[in-house]
């Protein structure tokens, strides 16, 4: 008998994404979700949605929405996509640009969601190895048919120069899909070089910066010829109603989200240089979270016993993650009550709280 499942998913190993528990009373610092909520226009779009409108189907092409990030970044609405979530757009481009037999390149470590896409599609991966303080080896050409290129990448934080990623992008026989979840955090960004290269997609995630996790809304900007290949692939209506509003009222106030973003950069320093000061090697970030390693205990011990203490962060097995822990910034509360907790752990014996 036939079997009833393709090989590539009888194999697979899913992706992992972060426990949502339920329980109260928990430091939640394993998601990298925003601690602050979005802007009041969010809220004040929510209750202005009619239970009655729901009866009707999504704009299919989000024309209102493609038109309010297109004025955002300088650009034509046909060089915009709209996606649920940033991940369905990864999973498009791994559908409109390899074909079967080809390759699809990412950092190694990075987000561990690429090579799940790429076993899903049946291809080969082509990862390049970081070096051992995670950053980017002198890039040379690549042969690949799509390359993901997280920037700041993830789990590290890390930055790589633009200068360095325009290089590679020149060079590359493929497409190149810089996945910038995190540039809001980071002091420059790459987006120009979608605006100007034929094989440069930049990716975008209204979850970070933007506090709407919950809401599963991504972009990409790019030549409109890549951004036509998205539209003939995505489902019917990939973006509900609900969606399209608050992402509207969202990025209509982008003040709202800058003034959360130099929030959580300033405690992020403020963690960095009280885990360093507990012994931690913290591998500099321009992410909300920071990427460390603990002193006298292993990265899973440490993981375990915040748990134990009600404080969550995550842990990513694997001989180049699993030395380290990655750490959302949360509110100056809620790191302060992860930095005594570690404190405890790793023994430290040193204030860690706020300074007057």
């Amino acid at each position: 008998m036939k079997p009833l499942i393709r090989a590539c998913v009888r194999d697979l190993a899913g992706y992992e994404p972060g426990e949502q528990p339920r329980q109260p009373g928990l430091v939640k610092l394993n998601t990298n979700e925003n601690p602050y909520p979005p802007s009041p226009l969010v809220a004040a779009a929510l209750a202005g949605i009619s239970a009655a409108d729901l009866r009707l189907y999504p704009d299919p092409r989000h024309t209102r929405l493609r038109e309010v990030i297109a004025g955002l970044h300088g650009v034509a609405p046909e060089q915009v996509f709209v996606g649920n979530g940033s991940d369905e757009i990864l999973a498009l481009c791994t559908r409109a640009f390899v074909e079967d037999g080809e390759r699809i390149g990412f950092f190694e470590p990075s987000y561990s969601l690429y090579p799940v896409l790429a076993a899903i599609r049946n291809v080969a991966t082509d990862p390049v190895e970081l070096t051992d303080d995670f950053q980017w080896p002198t890039p040379g050409p690549g042969q690949g048919a799509l390359f993901f290129l997280t920037n700041p990448n993830a789990p590290t934080g890390v930055l790589y120069p633009r200068a360095t990623v325009a290089t590679f992008c020149r060079s590359y026989a493929g497409v190149v899909v810089i996945d910038e979840a995190y540039a809001d955090f980071a002091r420059e960004n790459c987006l120009e070089l979608a605006l100007r290269e034929p094989n440069v997609l930049v990716v975008r995630s209204l979850s970070k910066s933007y506090s709407l996790a919950g809401l599963r809304l991504g972009y990409a900007v790019g030549p409109a010829p890549l951004v036509a290949a998205l539209f003939k692939l995505k489902d019917s209506y990939n973006v509900d109603r609900v969606a399209q509003a608050l992402a509207e009222a969202a990025l209509a106030d982008p003040g709202h989200m800058r003034g959360n973003v130099a929030r959580i950069r300033a405690t992020r320093e403020r963690l960095t240089a009280a885990l360093r000061a507990l012994g931690f090697a913290v591998t500099p970030s321009e992410a909300n979270f920071v990427w460390a390693r603990p002193p006298r205990l292993s990265a899973r011990a440490l993981f375990e016993g915040l748990r134990r203490a009600g404080v969550l962060v995550r842990f990513f097995p694997g001989p180049r993650t699993g030395e380290h822990v990655r750490i959302t910034v949360g509110t100056d509360a809620e790191v302060d009550r992860l930095l005594a907790a570690v404190a405890e752990l790793v023994g430290g014996g040193i204030a860690v709280g706020r300074q007057p």
